[in-house]
């Protein structure tokens, strides 16, 4: 679905065809690892999840192109812990990254706000990391800080974990989303965490975190993604009781 022009939505990326470009945010790898040590028992079935998404994913844009990606952008918070990196981020964060260099010439690693130790993993397979990259005039930015925005008109961040509650009369569903807004009159894109443990944040109803959204989004465009598909659910404030076919 392409919802900018030359910006397309693939599952929980974004795919920027000009540049042959896949952009994915938030895979928060080592989440679990985190939950156990703070009592909370679940299974570490994330990284599998993530690698099996992914493949569904270039998959699809085999399809479409026969050309090897030129760039995979992970922007921002590729690792769950802040000052640390556990067993299972060394291991997994190598393995996604060795995963992902076969899709593509060159990964960059947007830094997030998670990312504060991340230089040494980065450094094992001489990865970049940078504050934020640009295509022109689009800006690709974490979210957590508003950069200097210059002369972009396209702005695309992570951050949020944007999710929607879709009610019926029976039962309510969280799922992930992309919004699309605007941000001092440039086009905003918040695209859905590829953490796959949680759902997100329901922008419809709690505290967002990232100043780019420090607004009212009422009149923001709302795509959810549900199973191998997206949906168009127009305006957040037209979200009133609606189902999921």
């Amino acid at each position: 679905m392409e919802i900018v022009k030359g910006i397309e939505i693939i599952d929980l990326s974004i795919y920027l065809r000009k540049y042959n470009t896949l952009i994915i945010s938030d895979t928060h790898i080592g989440y679990e690892e985190s939950l156990n040590k703070s009592g909370i028992f679940i299974p570490r079935f994330q990284f599998k999840e993530i690698i099996q998404r992914l493949e569904g994913i270039f998959k699809q844009l085999k399809a479409t192109t026969k050309n090897q990606l030129d760039k995979i952008i992970i922007n921002g918070d590729i690792k769950h812990e802040f000052g640390t990196i556990s067993e299972q981020e060394w291991r997994h964060t190598l393995q996604l990254l060795d995963f992902l260099s076969k899709h593509c010439k060159e990964i960059i690693l947007i830094k997030g706000n998670h990312d504060k130790i991340i230089g040494p993993i980065a450094e094992k397979r001489n990865i970049k990391v940078v504050d934020q990259f640009t295509f022109d005039t689009i800006l690709i930015t974490h979210g957590h800080i508003v950069p200097n925005l210059r002369s972009y008109k396209t702005i695309i961040i992570g951050h949020e974990h944007p999710a929607i509650s879709i009610h019926d009369t029976i039962r309510t569903e969280t799922y992930k989303c992309y919004l699309k807004g605007t941000y001092k009159k440039k086009t905003l894109i918040v695209q859905p965490a590829f953490n796959l443990v949680t759902e997100g944040t329901d922008v419809s109803k709690e505290k967002l975190l990232s100043p780019f959204l420090k607004q009212s989004l009422k009149n923001f465009n709302v795509y959810v993604v549900a199973e191998d598909k997206v949906l168009d659910f127009g305006k957040i404030r037209g979200l009133i009781p609606r189902h999921i076919p």
